[in-house]
């Protein structure tokens, strides 16, 4: 019995001890994990590290306290790309959120272009039979003339032989005999008189020819329209061909402008839209016209679109060849906005912090639309109501670097974290393989 007794107190001795080494191993495991798992960083600098505080060796800032390990749990995976802030932090930090809303945005676009005639005010005043300009009535560019006026007379003997025509066809159906002869003959008049007025020949020249019987030596040539000379093409005793352009003239009353629209800007200007232009020669003056055309093809070279207004020039002021600065005004439909300050642009996409819950932020890739001064429109990324850092966001920025230091891209949101934990997945299965080996 008492060896028993003796048995079973050596036992219990045994697991006093044992329990007491367990406790103090599993202490000093303990603390030994701690100091592990706390370091030293710069907020700038992510990639220095020191088990002490101290100052970063490259920028100088004092280095913050951090944890390397952390326990993830199932609820965790689910907001590795979400950033939690202290109070303190929030304040430091300056972090200021506002609500996403809609509103109505006053757009301008900024173009360069260049003024030209319009195309239907342009004629080309040419010869329709040969023959030698006898005498010019315009006699240098710049002229203005007027619808009617003459600006040439020419000596044509194939002008001269056309009113012999006439005129014989005339005297036949004067004296015809036959109700037959008579039909023949009105024919040849109608036609002989018709090729007068193809010629250029004017009804009172025609009527003028039937009542003197007189056939004019040199027929005078009239602009067709008014407007400007825009190039003398002829000089005196010059003999023109048939077809040959002696004068171009335009009517500047109305001028088009061409300008050339960067392609990002393009579904935003519409034909009938509101144009105001300016020009050095007229900087306190501003001209307002409107979109006529927009040109279908896009220029590879220039990455623009050549749209076309048209302006009135009463006044003549605007002229051809001439630089002008327009100004075209877009408004938007409401539509979500946020400001420019809560867009972080990272080169390859557009992020926006959103405040998920209190002091905890993601980030949001946004799809951006029409910019103001001071708003963006959000095509896609956002919601209405939902909160926003508009402040601070470059350093909540650098602290989801810090709290995530293994993550090559912060902003690549929930598909990438996916497709990473994929990617580790059959590392994680290959390393516990070779450690059950």
């Amino acid at each position: 019995m008492k060896t028993t007794m003796n048995l079973l107190f050596l036992f219990a001795l045994g697991l006093t001890l044992i329990s007491g080494c367990t406790s103090k191993q599993q202490e000093h495991t303990h603390t030994e994990q701690t100091a592990a798992e706390e370091y030293y960083t710069c907020p700038m600098h992510p990639s220095v590290r020191s088990n002490k505080p101290g100052a970063c060796p490259v920028c100088g800032m004092a280095l913050v306290k951090k944890s390397s390990l952390q326990q993830t749990s199932g609820t965790a995976l689910g907001g590795l790309n979400e950033v939690t802030l202290s109070p303190t932090q929030r304040v430091m930090a300056n972090v200021s959120t506002i609500p996403v809303e809609r509103k109505t945005l006053e757009n301008t676009i900024q173009a360069v272009g260049v003024i030209d005639y319009a195309e239907p005010n342009y004629r080309h005043i040419s010869m329709r039979f040969p023959g030698r300009l006898e005498k010019l009535y315009v006699n240098y560019t710049g002229q203005k003339v007027k619808q009617g006026d003459p600006v040439a007379d020419v000596y044509s003997p194939e002008a001269i032989s056309a009113q012999r025509e006439y005129l014989l066809a005339l005297e036949s159906t004067e004296q015809g005999d036959t109700s037959q002869q008579n039909e023949s003959t009105e024919q040849i008049l109608t036609q002989s008189k018709q090729k007068l007025l193809l010629w250029d020949f004017t009804e009172e020249q025609v009527a003028q020819l039937k009542k003197t019987r007189q056939i004019l030596q040199t027929l005078t040539i009239h602009s067709p329209i008014a407007g400007t000379v825009l190039k003398k093409n002829v000089d005196l005793q010059h003999y023109a061909a048939t077809g040959e352009d002696i004068f171009d003239i335009a009517d500047l009353s109305t001028v088009w402008v061409y300008l050339d629209v960067y392609e990002k800007n393009m579904r935003a200007v519409k034909i009938g839209q509101q144009i105001t232009i300016s020009t050095e020669a007229y900087p306190n003056e501003s001209f307002n016209g409107r979109v006529t055309f927009i040109d279908p093809v896009l220029n590879g070279e220039t990455r623009t679109v050549r749209v076309r207004a048209e302006f009135p020039n009463p006044a003549g002021k605007l002229k051809p060849n001439m630089y002008v600065s327009a100004h075209i005004g877009i408004p938007t439909a409401n539509t979500l906005v946020v400001p420019t300050s809560a867009v972080l642009m990272t080169g390859k996409r557009n992020v926006v912090w959103v405040e998920v819950k209190e002091n905890t932020f993601e980030p949001r890739e946004v799809v951006l639309g029409t910019t103001t001064d001071s708003f963006f429109e959000v095509l896609a990324g956002l919601h209405e109501g939902e909160k926003i850092a508009v402040t601070g966001g470059f350093l909540i920025d650098s602290e989801s670097t810090l709290q995530q230091p293994s993550s090559a891209d912060p902003h690549a949101g929930h598909n990438a974290k996916s497709t990473k934990d994929e990617q580790s997945k059959p590392q994680a299965q290959e390393s516990v393989q070779k450690h059950n080996h």
